[in-house]
Order: structure tokens, then sequence, then C-alpha cells
């Protein structure tokens, strides 16, 4: 079974995502957040968790977790269609710019010095000083990747890539999604332990 493609927006909800994109930059720089990571580049891949330079650039292990929110967006919304057509709506094509939304307001929660000290505190991103505009910019996009890739993809797919991604980055770092979740909401030492042991 495959999603409803009527999900996607048309151009003025594109447009809208890249406003909510574009402002959300602004409000970072505004914040002080650094628009490229302070080692004066800017890298399509940055692969080490546990440097100066994690989260600074495009992409990084924490790109595939994005992804997956952007499946987890279309999955709701796709709930939410459901809702609003048996009560004799029409398919909206705004659920894309919401759900940029959601991830600008979780990219600038997440930028904020509150959440900045709880990943010193409680996980082993000891050294962490937050995500570059260009990285926050770029995990808004990857979120939006993960949300067409649902409105095209059957359901059965979408779920075996999340766990894919989870699993694959689980492997390769020792943290996902789940475990980035977990840490952050109830931080449990024996996690932190097996994670900083990697």
């Amino acid at each position: 079974m495959t999603a409803p493609a009527s999900l996607l927006p048309r151009r003025a909800g594109w447009f809208a995502a890249l406003a909510i994109g574009l402002a959300t930059g602004a409000i970072l720089l505004a914040m002080g957040r650094s628009a490229i990571c302070a080692c004066g580049t800017v890298k399509l891949w940055h692969g080490v968790v546990q440097s100066s330079e994690n989260s600074q650039h495009i992409a990084d292990w924490y790109s595939f977790s994005h992804v997956i929110h952007g499946l987890l967006f279309y999955f709701f919304a796709h709930l939410l269609w459901r809702r609003w057509k048996l009560l004799g709506g029409r398919p909206t094509s705004w659920a894309l710019p919401i759900a940029v939304a959601f991830e600008a307001f979780w990219e600038l929660l997440e930028n904020s010095p509150i959440i900045i000290d709880r990943y010193r505190a409680v996980t082993v991103s000891f050294g962490y000083v937050g995500d570059s505009v260009v990285n926050s910019l770029s995990d808004i996009g990857f979120m939006v990747v993960g949300f067409v890739l649902a409105s095209r993809l059957p359901v059965w797919a979408s779920v075996v890539l999340a766990i894919a991604f989870e699993l694959f980055t689980l492997a390769m770092i020792r943290d996902n999604l789940t475990l980035n979740i977990l840490m952050l909401v109830w931080p449990l030492d024996a996690v932190r332990a097996w994670q900083a042991a990697g």
C-alpha cells in the first residue's frame, strides 16, 4: 500500500516550506549560532562524532535520524489526512510546511542553551556546542527527503528504511534516534557507559 501523494504540497506549499527554513536560519543567526563550522570550511560529510566538527557540516551520522523524522511526520500527516477525509474534508497540501515548522522548532530548541547543556550533562556528547546554521538547515532538508520518500514508498518500505537506519547508526556510532531521545528524556548510566566505550 502506498501513502497518498496528495500530502505533497503544491507550489505555494513548497514556497511556505522554504520560507520557514530561511526564517529558521535567520533566527539561528540572531541567536548567535555560527553560520558554518568554526574550522572555516563546509564539508559534505563529517563522520567523527566525538569532535568539534560534529553537527557543523552538511551531513553526518545524525542526518539519518532527520530522514526518519520525515518518515514519521509523513505517517502522522497521513493519519490526520485520513481522519480529515472521513469528516468530509479535502486532502491538504500543507502537510510538508507544517512538518518543516515542527522540524524547525526542534532545531531552534536543540540549539538553545537548555538543550545544549542537557546533551553535555547526560550524553556522551561532552563537548557539544550546538549545530552550525548550515547543519541545522541541512537537517531540515534531510527531514524533507524523508517526507518525500514516505510519500512515494509503500508503508512497509518506509518502516524497513527507518529500522535499517536505526540499526545502521547503532552499529556504526552506538547512537541513533531512539537512544538520543532516551538519553535526553531518561538518561541511563549503563547506556552512556556503553556508548562511551565505543
